[in-house]
């Protein structure tokens, strides 16, 4: 998969509003939409898990073009760890428990909000990646926690 492009995370966006989804972007995906330089190989987001959400959230991917079964709808709903979706126009992961993070509404009283983009405050943008096990993400620590200084100075 190629680099996420920033009309998709526009979509990704949209259509969620339009379904009324609650979400955050986190992961590379949040921490470009604060302006860190990397590329993302596709969208991360924690989604508040509540039944109305989570329904919203089935409707609104398959708005996007992601083609779920009802297993993997299901799946969605319930699980706990992340799903990653692959049957769609990108890459996109979901998360309702997203390690290092004690919750959705934690997140979202610290989130910063970027062009519309509802987005992971840096610091547990950080502790996801720091805790989590993907080695391309361990890789990019260093570099996000040096531009998180500078972020962090922005007025």
């Amino acid at each position: 998969m190629g680099t996420l492009e920033f009309r998709q995370a526009e979509k990704i966006r949209d259509t969620f509003a339009q379904h009324g989804v609650r979400c955050l972007f986190t992961g590379r995906s949040g921490a470009v939409l604060l302006g860190f330089p990397d590329g993302a190989q596709g969208a991360e987001l924690i989604i508040e898990r509540t039944p109305e959400n989570g329904a919203a959230l089935v409707a609104a991917l398959r708005g996007l073009g992601f083609s779920l079964s009802t297993l993997e709808a299901v799946e969605i709903l319930r699980s706990t760890n992340p799903v990653c979706l692959n049957g769609g126009p990108f890459e996109l992961k979901v998360a309702v428990a997203p390690e290092g993070i004690d919750g959705f509404g934690d997140a979202w009283s610290r989130h910063v909000d970027i062009a519309g983009f509802p987005v992971c405050h840096l610091d547990d943008i950080i502790t996801n990646m720091a805790v989590g096990d993907g080695a391309s993400d361990r890789e990019s620590l260093p570099r996000l926690r040096a531009f998180r200084e500078s972020w962090i100075r922005k007025p």
